[in-house]
């Protein structure tokens, strides 16, 4: 399997030698999921973190209503892991799923903590991935409770613009803790907006 996206992503963002690197791919492994294979599910503990090299990811809970809540997508270049799960050593509360056939590096956790303890360069690389998690999962919890369904829409295709055409109307609805009717409409008055503005250009 090539290693491009992966090697490119760590290059871009951090500058560790290719020693470091190879040591690091040492230790990870890759998989392939076919659509709909699970990489987590409920009670399980998330050892790894996951890099989607190729496909796309939805990691999700299922409330007692057996009601679906999408808390992220991973395409391509993206992680994806339970924090809990893996930093605290609890069972994991979402489900990780293949949505289509997936590519996906598999880092440990434990490998992880240790280089995070001896190199200092990784540490700094770690820390920013996961400020900018958390970054994300603030906004995340800041548009669900103030913004409309429009603004929710709008902001899902800025930080996903190219999953529209890759996900069903359906996840995209989850996703936005709205329904699927309510989707529906936004999408609509979004367009016709736009068609009334190229009309008046």
């Amino acid at each position: 399997m090539n290693r491009f996206n992966f090697t490119t992503f760590l290059t871009s963002n951090t500058n560790l030698d290719q020693v470091f690197l190879d040591e690091l791919f040492s230790n990870c492994s890759i998989r392939k999921y076919a659509k709909g294979e699970f990489l987590l599910r409920p009670n399980q503990k998330c050892e790894h973190s996951f890099f989607v090299e190729k496909g796309l990811l939805k990691q999700y809970h299922i409330d007692e209503k057996g009601k679906e809540h999408i808390l992220q997508f991973a395409p391509e270049n993206w992680f994806v892991a339970d924090r809990e799960s893996a930093y605290f050593d609890n069972p994991s509360l979402y489900f990780i799923q293949a949505i289509e056939d997936s590519a996906v590096f598999l880092i440990d956790e434990n490998f992880i903590l240790s280089l995070s303890a001896s190199t200092p360069a990784f540490l700094k690389f770690n820390h920013t991935l996961l400020h900018n998690h958390i970054r994300h999962l603030q906004k995340r919890i800041m548009m669900l409770l103030s913004a409309t369904a429009e603004e929710r829409y709008l902001n899902f295709i800025s930080i996903y613009p190219d999953l529209t055409l890759r996900v069903s109307q359906i996840m995209i609805a989850s996703y936005l803790g709205i329904t699927p009717e309510s989707l529906s409409r936004v999408r609509k008055d979004l367009a016709k907006r736009n068609h009334h503005t190229q009309n008046l250009s």
